[in-house]
């Protein structure tokens, strides 16, 4: 039986603990969500689009207390935990108000038949393994769309995110989706590979690294389960030019800090031209040494604690390593000293692909800076990762900004911003962060059964 708590990593303090799923229990579960399924497809489309929208409006009204739920557990600062509790309803009410018409009938042109329809049915129970960097965000983005299928969902939330998978599910519950429909489990690694070699569940969507990522992908394939991977990432940001360094170091930084440099879509290294690098390096040190870090609720705290001590840890011995192997610390890269799992945002410069962080992702507050001559080189190394989740470049020219994203090997690539995340729009990527999309239409096809009918 595992252990799920609630461990504040602003204050290194213990809040709560919780006693994980028996394994005699995981039966039960399975069918709950399998017997589930034949009622909740059959409710109308319009009944279920109903009942999403009433999630989204209460995670609306009840921002305070879901933003106050994830800075206690992930460390998350307020007002990032409320932003993000307004992406997750955003993308309820966008599969409310969209749902319904993605899942209507389609008549095909084609000869030698009376008919030709194509439908869209949902194709059963499914298991969602959600990571703890963006607790609601990352749950709507798989749970919204399936529900709105009229899939039923069993969701496995990172251990450290009980208390807020637990609000997830009672608002749920509260809002009028069946407790058949959707079931919060606190299950270990092992009883979720259990679920997935059950043959009453037909899909299962992770969000999380590589490593998790290769084990569910392993059991979903031994068992023919369909499966959704959205895993780690090393996201370059190409500079061509700016009309304002000091402002573009100021958004293109702050960026990078954002839910303390935790992000799979983060631009974590960062491409800029000779005539603009000093300046550049010179303008992001000068501001990483001026954020203030601090606890979650304070409100004059720009970048609050990483999810746990263990994580800080991790991302403080990488960037050891990489000074070691000969990469040139400009600035932070120590644990600051207090209660907590604090450390300092840093900057490395000088990296070549001989260090271990050239090849794998930092998942922290590090932003890694390359300074080019040839952009031809920039984009050869920008897309010399195992990684392709997103990318990003910034310059005066639009136009020409564009034809060079468009040399970019990522799922998604951005404009003069970077990791933009609306309902409408896909998310995911290629290479080793995985396959699959979510959001959008593109998050209504990937657990559905689009069964054609022709008539002769």
């Amino acid at each position: 039986m595992s252990t799920y708590r609630t461990h504040n990593p602003s204050t290194g303090q213990t809040a709560a603990e919780y006693d994980g799923l028996a394994d005699h229990e995981i039966d039960a579960v399975i069918s709950r969500v399998a017997d589930g399924f034949d009622s909740w497809r059959r409710r109308s489309s319009a009944e279920r689009a109903r009942i999403l929208a009433a999630i989204g409006d209460a995670f609306s009204d009840r921002v305070d207390e879901l933003a106050a739920a994830i800075s206690e557990e992930m460390g998350k600062p307020t007002a990032q935990a409320a932003g993000e509790v307004k992406l997750a309803a955003s993308i309820y009410h966008w599969y409310a108000e969209h749902g319904p018409a993605l899942l209507e009938p389609e008549t095909l042109d084609v000869s030698g038949a009376r008919e030709n329809t194509v439908t869209v049915e949902p194709v059963g129970p499914l298991v969602g393994v959600m990571p703890w960097n963006y607790p609601y965000y990352q749950v709507a983005r798989f749970a919204a769309p399936n529900l709105m299928a009229g899939n039923t969902v069993i969701l496995k939330h990172a251990s450290i995110c009980a208390k807020s998978s637990a609000l997830i599910e009672r608002i749920q519950r509260e809002a009028g989706l069946p407790s058949d429909a959707y079931v919060n489990v606190y299950a270990s690694s092992d009883q979720v590979a259990e679920m997935i070699a059950d043959p009453r569940v037909h899909g299962v969507s992770l969000t999380g690294s590589e490593g998790a990522g290769a084990a569910v992908a392993e059991v979903a394939g031994k068992n023919l389960t369909k499966s959704v991977l959205e895993l780690g990432g090393s996201d370059p940001l190409v500079v061509l030019d700016t009309d304002d360094v000091g402002e573009l170091v100021d958004t293109v930084g702050r960026a990078r800090l954002s839910n303390s440099g935790q992000a799979c879509n983060s631009p974590k290294r960062m491409f800029v031209p000779d005539g603009i690098y000093e300046e550049f390096v010179a303008g992001l040190t000068d501001l990483y040494g001026r954020i203030a870090v601090g606890e979650a609720t304070d409100e004059a705290t720009e970048m609050g604690p990483l999810s746990s001590e263990d994580a800080r840890d991790g991302v403080v011995e990488q960037v050891r390593t990489a000074v070691e192997q000969g990469a040139k610390l400009r600035i932070g890269g120590d644990p600051i000293d207090r209660p907590g799992a604090y450390m300092e945002p840093t900057v490395l410069t000088d990296i070549t692909d001989e260090m271990d962080v050239y090849h794998d992702e930092v998942f922290g507050p590090v932003a890694m800076i390359y300074r080019y001559t040839e952009l031809d080189e920039a984009l050869r190394v920008a897309n010399d990762t195992r990684f392709g989740l997103s990318g990003s470049v910034w310059g005066t020219d639009p136009d020409e900004a564009a034809r060079v994203a468009d040399r970019i090997d990522a799922g998604m690539v951005y404009v003069n911003e970077h990791g933009t995340t609306r309902a409408g729009l896909p998310f995911g990527g290629v290479k080793a962060s995985g396959y699959g999309r979510e959001l959008g239409r593109w998050g209504m096809g990937e657990f559905v059964n689009t069964r054609l009918r022709r008539v002769h």
